[in-house]
């Protein structure tokens, strides 16, 4: 293991890596894993992966595990990056991929910072945790938690999808249901933190989930060969995944094994925009966006503890910032299904819309290569399709 420190990226203070430490004792501000790179450019060979196992543990030198007897693993995979020929064709893209997070353990990307976050609370010898979720990041942590031996607290908005509630249930977990939305369940899982002195493992308040979501990063960065592609649209909430695969194509980039970077673009709903609108109004941070609520669930994230990080990624590599209408995310989830043959959930949904959008506008050149990041199997959202599909009923026969 290759770390140094944990960072803060605010007013730059460091914290010891091998402690629990949750926010900068200085500021509050999330804290960054830091490595030492010239011994992981020393250490990470690209002629090594071949003879790894198939998942993000291949990318170690990367990661902060210091004993791997504490990798705790339900079996999670390098996910497919799809060529979308034929949707691609349709709306005018010559290269438009997925990359499928729907096919990791619990059906979204939230294992990959599950199973880097618990392995690390595990190292660090922590017994229990409490943690706020829209669904499916709480289940994710839940089911890991099991593996581990981890009591998992998961405080969740009664209007989350019912299945990421019985993934949680089903796990072991202690599930508290709160009316209301995920800012909510934070301020509950505080005074839970305060009050039993667990471990906080909300978004961005403990270091190692962002080191998870990062190898989506590695992934993308790998499966294109290490030839980076010009855009990567990703649906954001708390920020986590945009924010790990920035962080994850920086370090590629200060070992010398790409030198370019994508144009990273958030994608957020119409009634739930708050990094949109610091995007247009140029800011640093976001403000509270009041009443939101939209059918990406999982998005609806009304103030992100790491939004200035997910600005920084969007300035830094010249992206943007994009919203776009419930209408619109359920009308491309349907789409990919019948020309793809992908069920995705409704997040992945919207970067397919967004994306389409900044092809209208010429900000997405045609023969551009783009990525768009599905974060969770359609299946966890089944009645995001019953209210839209058609479906015929049948006596004797069918009439085609």
């Amino acid at each position: 293991m290759y770390v140094t420190h944990l960072e803060c990226p605010k007013c730059k203070s460091r914290f010891d890596y091998k402690k629990l430490v949750q926010l900068c004792e200085k500021c509050s501000s999330p804290l960054l894993v830091k490595y030492d790179i010239k011994k992981v450019k020393s250490a990470f060979f690209r002629a090594k992966l071949s003879a790894r196992p198939y998942n993000l543990w291949r990318y170690k030198e990367f990661l902060p595990i210091e004993n791997e007897k504490n990798i705790v693993s339900l079996g999670e995979v390098i996910t497919p990056l799809l060529k979308l020929k034929n949707l691609g064709k349709t709306l005018g893209f010559k290269h438009l991929y997925l990359k499928d997070e729907g096919l990791n353990p619990g059906g979204s990307f939230k294992s990959r910072g599950a199973a880097v976050g618990v392995s690390k609370a595990k190292e660090l010898g922590v017994k229990s945790f409490a943690m706020p979720t829209n669904g499916n990041a709480g289940a994710a942590w839940a089911i890991y938690a099991a593996k581990a031996g981890i009591e998992a607290n998961i405080v969740m908005p009664k209007d989350a999808p019912l299945i990421t509630r019985n993934e949680c249930a089903v796990s072991g977990a202690k599930l508290y249901l709160v009316d209301g939305l995920i800012s909510d369940a934070g301020k509950i899982t505080a005074k839970a933190v305060q009050r039993y002195g667990i471990m906080d493992a909300s978004t961005l308040k403990e270091p190692y989930r962002i080191e998870g979501k990062k190898t989506m990063g590695f992934e993308i960065a790998e499966q294109f060969g290490w030839k980076i592609p010009d855009v990567i649209l990703y649906p954001t909430g708390g920020g986590v995944g945009l924010i790990g695969i920035y962080k994850a194509l920086l370090e590629l980039r200060e070992i010398g094994i790409i030198d370019i970077l994508p144009r990273l673009v958030a994608v957020q709903a119409q009634n739930c925009a708050p990094i949109v609108k610091a995007y247009e109004n140029g800011q640093k941070e976001s403000v509270f966006w009041e009443n939101a609520k939209t059918v990406a669930f999982g998005i609806t994230v009304p103030k992100a503890l790491g939004d200035f990080l997910v600005l920084e990624a969007i300035y830094k590599t010249n992206g943007t910032a994009v919203s776009v209408s419930d209408e619109d995310i359920l009308k491309y989830q349907l789409l990919l299904a019948g020309s793809e043959g992908l069920f995705i959930c409704p997040e992945g949904a919207a970067t397919a819309a967004a994306a389409h959008l900044l092809l209208q506008s010429r900000w997405i050149k045609p023969n551009e290569k783009v990525v768009l990041l599905n974060t969770g199997s359609g299946l966890k959202y089944p009645d995001t399709v019953n209210a839209n599909s058609p479906i015929l009923s049948v006596n004797d026969e069918i009439v085609i």
